[in-house]
């Protein structure tokens, strides 16, 4: 399922009932594009994480170019929780860069809602197998591109031609490390799943 409903009954003075929807979302993107640090931002719980220190025996399948500061690595997964509004929480699975833990990623993209896929312009070619899995699932996700200190300004038109992007899906810009940037991106994903799931619906019922 995508989302859950729990209902609470309040004591006293007639009872009020409440529905609160949770939202399940995948945060997926190349090795070292920002997943982690995106989860970690704008979690309002302690995100959950498995992270490892790289390794020699790492070297030869972990591209650390372009990322040479980066000394740990995800081999599971990111957890974290983050409350839009009231009634509606996302719940954030990072998944792992590599290609070695792809077998992961069906697991993980279960009863997800949409997905964002982290971009690093300086890396842009790591963002295509995220992008092809979500396209050839029908997943709706957005792109993010994380802009990073020194790398070169892009606008969301030519990042959308330079990954051929299906016409429609959403290109924004943000900052990985601060809470209301990935919250902006997390609200765009989440209307824009919302508007594909109707579509969808109607479409199946037309």
């Amino acid at each position: 399922m995508a989302y859950e409903r729990s209902e609470s009954t309040g004591t006293g003075g007639g009872g009020v009932d409440a529905t609160a929807l949770a939202l399940k979302i995948l945060v997926a993107g190349g090795f070292g594009v920002g997943k982690t640090t995106l989860v970690g931002a704008v979690s309002e719980i302690r995100p959950l994480r498995t992270e490892e220190r790289l390794s020699r025996a790492g070297e030869a399948v972990d591209d650390t170019g372009g990322v040479a500061q980066k000394t740990t690595t995800t081999v599971a997964m990111d957890f974290g929780r983050i409350t839009i509004r009231s009634g509606l929480s996302l719940y954030l699975f990072g998944t792992p860069g590599q290609d070695r833990f792809w077998f992961l990623w069906d697991e993980l993209s279960q009863g997800a809602l949409g997905a964002v896929v982290l971009a690093d312009t300086r890396r842009l070619e790591d963002s295509f197998p995220a992008v092809d899995y979500f396209e050839h699932r029908k997943i709706p996700f957005v792109v993010a591109v994380n802009c990073f200190a020194g790398a070169r300004n892009h606008s969301a038109h030519e990042v959308s031609r330079a990954l051929d992007l299906d016409r429609g899906t959403p290109v924004v810009l943000c900052d990985a490390r601060d809470r209301d940037s990935g919250k902006e991106v997390l609200i765009r994903l989440v209307e824009y799943a919302g508007r594909m799931h109707t579509a969808r619906l109607l479409d199946s019922v037309g």
